[in-house]
């Protein structure tokens, strides 16, 4: 399967094909004709890929490559000065090429290398977990994280190119599996009722993994399209961020070390829908329906945090713009809106 994210002089194309980890070199000869390529990958994900990627270029490019320890904690201001380091030593210049070998956080912290290091230089994302694959390879956010929260520097990048292979899910350990369940159900809420009911049908991934080369299709057109209309995150590309302002507020309270963000997410697509039901917004039963869906996927419904220990973290929220936050609720499944509120939205609630 190939699509084109359509942005004029910054378009490119994602190709889903299971396999396509074996034809690296020949898609990167496509978009790529200078002669460094230098890789940045995690211990994990480099040690099961690595060598089969490089072993393809390496007859026709002069291969570098750094790698990061895995998990959140390295997406961080004192990992990047290692890897502009790095990419010096090895004489990458703008002429050269990136590629982001793994999952979210390499995606994240690869990009915003490549879009900062001698002002930007072309990247080509391979996202190798769920999550990746289906939402954050694409579209253009790059970003590190700061102690007083995620994603709080970064830009907008487009890579090159995606190229994604699902064969590369056969190797994921569960726990990350279910983390990009999370945003996998997220795209069925915010647009798409058939994928939400292919995956309550389905009821659990291993009734769902012949599917999965469509699932992830679906949800990158999704977020194809929604790119296409607005780069820069002013209107309905905030509809991605469904669950998020309680994730990102989840994670940073937790120091990014208890909830993965698949996991953070669908607390906070189930909390946020239970308060927005509530208060008469959203269709009776909805919350409901994601709680049943999140518990097929082995998905938690609940932080056991306070609210008011998660305030201080939500005011910084990145669609939180002049005291007012944009939060992302649902009328019903697959019918999804930006609804401004202020932070008093979250008084007198409680996680349940």
């Amino acid at each position: 399967m190939e699509m084109m994210v359509e942005l004029g002089a910054l378009s490119y194309p994602i190709y889903i094909e299971r396999g396509i980890l074996n034809k690296v070199e020949c898609h990167i000869k496509e978009k790529f004709n200078g002669k460094k390529i230098f890789i940045i990958s995690d211990d994990r994900v480099y040690a099961l890929y690595g060598e089969c990627i490089e072993s393809q270029l390496n007859g026709s490019y002069d291969c570098g490559s750094y790698i990061i320890p895995h998990g959140e904690q390295s997406k961080n201001f004192q990992m990047l000065s290692g890897i502009y380091s790095a990419l010096l030593k090895a004489g990458i210049t703008r002429s050269d090429l990136i590629i982001a070998l793994g999952g979210g956080v390499v995606g994240d912290l690869a990009g915003f290398v490549a879009a900062t290091y001698l002002r930007g230089i072309p990247f080509i994302q391979i996202p190798t977990s769920l999550l990746a694959q289906v939402d954050s390879s694409i579209g253009g956010k790059v970003a590190v994280d700061l102690p007083e929260g995620k994603n709080l520097v970064g830009a907008f990048y487009q890579p090159k190119m995606v190229l994604i292979d699902p064969n590369v899910l056969e190797t994921l350990p569960k726990r990350y599996l279910k983390d990009g369940m999370g945003e996998v159900i997220k795209y069925g809420c915010i647009k798409d009722k058939e994928l939400f009911e292919l995956l309550e049908q389905s009821g659990s991934y291993e009734n769902l993994k012949e599917h999965m080369t469509t699932v992830i299709y679906r949800c990158v057109n999704i977020k194809r399209d929604i790119v296409e209309k607005d780069q820069f995150d002013k209107g309905e590309r905030m509809l991605l961020n469904f669950g998020h302002t309680l994730a990102h507020a989840i994670e940073q309270y937790c120091h990014y070390t208890r909830e993965s963000h698949g996991e953070a997410v669908a607390e906070g697509m189930y909390q946020i829908t239970r308060i927005s039901e509530k208060k008469g917004f959203t269709k009776e039963g909805t919350a409901e329906a994601i709680g049943r869906i999140l518990k097929m996927y082995g998905l938690p419904l609940k932080a056991d945090i306070p609210m008011e220990n998660l305030v201080s973290a939500i005011t910084r929220d990145k669609k939180n713009f002049k005291n007012t936050l944009n939060l992302i609720l649902l009328k019903e499944i697959s019918e999804s809106e930006i609804y401004p509120a202020d932070i008093q939205y979250f008084d007198e609630v409680e996680m349940v």
